[in-house]
């Protein structure tokens, strides 16, 4: 499957859309690289996607849908969800986006650079999956875990594990409260 190109030229100021299914070997291949190896693409990823110019940047918005294969971070198990996640992006022609300062602002994370005379969306869909992909993988919010004495699966059944009582010399740190930044 040949990646999903427009020419620069062909953007108008008219919307146009098209959907399109992005393979899913490449997206699996980061996946395996990086620091989080829970989650598996399985089948290629659909995409929504509706475009437009507006002078020289280019609008993009759209939806993506994939089926992921993951290890849940609290019971071990490996479980199956649907992934979807609305998106936009803009992109700007090279020259005109240089700044000189290089704080990133929040609008910047919607905002690339392009060159040349056509947009590859394949790079564009795949930043997108992995913004899709929940930081930890969990098979539903309500997961009890494992029990930390004996491993068992605490969803399938309670286990016998005799809970300890907390050494009373660290009840001082249960009633500290931390703020989040």
């Amino acid at each position: 499957m040949s990646p999903v190109k427009i020419r620069i030229e062909d953007i108008t100021a008219d919307a146009r859309e098209i959907t399109f299914s992005e393979p899913s070997n490449e997206i699996n291949h980061l996946l395996e690289r990086g620091p989080v190896r829970d989650y598996v693409v399985d089948g290629p990823i659909e995409v929504e996607l509706s475009y437009y110019r507006a002078g020289m940047d280019l609008f993009f918005r759209g939806e993506l849908a994939a089926a992921v294969r993951a290890t849940c971070a609290r019971c071990a198990e490996e479980f199956r969800s649907q992934s979807t996640r609305p998106f936009r992006f803009v992109l700007a022609p090279g020259v005109v986006g240089h700044r000189e300062e290089n704080a990133l602002r929040s609008e910047d994370l919607e905002f690339s650079l392009y060159e040349g005379e056509e947009i590859e969306l394949s790079p564009l869909i795949r930043e997108q999956v992995l913004l899709a992909l929940p930081t930890r993988p969990l098979c539903n919010e309500e997961c009890r875990g494992l029990c930390s004495i004996c491993g068992a699966n605490l969803n399938d059944s309670e286990c016998a594990c005799r809970v300890e009582p907390h050494d009373p010399r660290l009840a001082i740190l249960r009633s500290l409260k931390v703020e989040r930044f």
